[in-house]
């Protein structure tokens, strides 16, 4: 039976829970993810998973922070001033938004506290920090 290895293209479905049992996100029902490995566009825990799996294989993995979406970084955290924000603006703890960096990069922000002056904002990944579990089925091996 042919298995997965390095360097391969999959298609994999996918259940990703915290570890309280949450699911954070699925492709149950949708349409299944396809990823070269080795190309470092997918967390990696997730990768070395599907490495020697076969097809309609299903296995569940444990994935630490480091090899998901990395630590929480205290310098990602950061004070903006609030008059910087456009006018009528009304922030709210947990929002997301995207701001742009000074290189001209987009940059996923959440909302953490805010004053009438400042609005403290997190630029982490939202699951950064955090060990995730994923369900994951192997649904074809696209090419080797």
């Amino acid at each position: 039976m042919t298995t997965v290895k390095e360097g391969d293209t999959v298609r994999i479905h996918y259940v990703g829970k915290l570890e309280d049992g949450s699911v954070f996100d699925s492709s149950e029902g949708g349409a299944s993810l396809e990823m070269k490995l080795g190309q470092r566009e997918f967390i990696a825990g997730i990768e070395k998973a599907v490495v020697g799996m076969s097809v309609g294989e299903k296995k569940t993995v444990a994935i630490q922070a480091e090899e998901g979406y990395g630590p929480h970084r205290k310098e990602k955290v950061f004070e903006y001033d609030r008059s910087r924000l456009p006018e009528g603006f009304a922030p709210e703890v947990g929002q997301q938004m995207q701001m742009f960096r000074a290189d001209g990069q987009p940059v996923q922000v959440t909302i953490m506290d805010f004053s009438d002056s400042t609005v403290t904002m997190d630029c982490n990944h939202p699951l950064a920090g955090k060990d995730l579990i994923f369900e994951i089925t192997l649904e074809e091996i696209v090419s080797q």
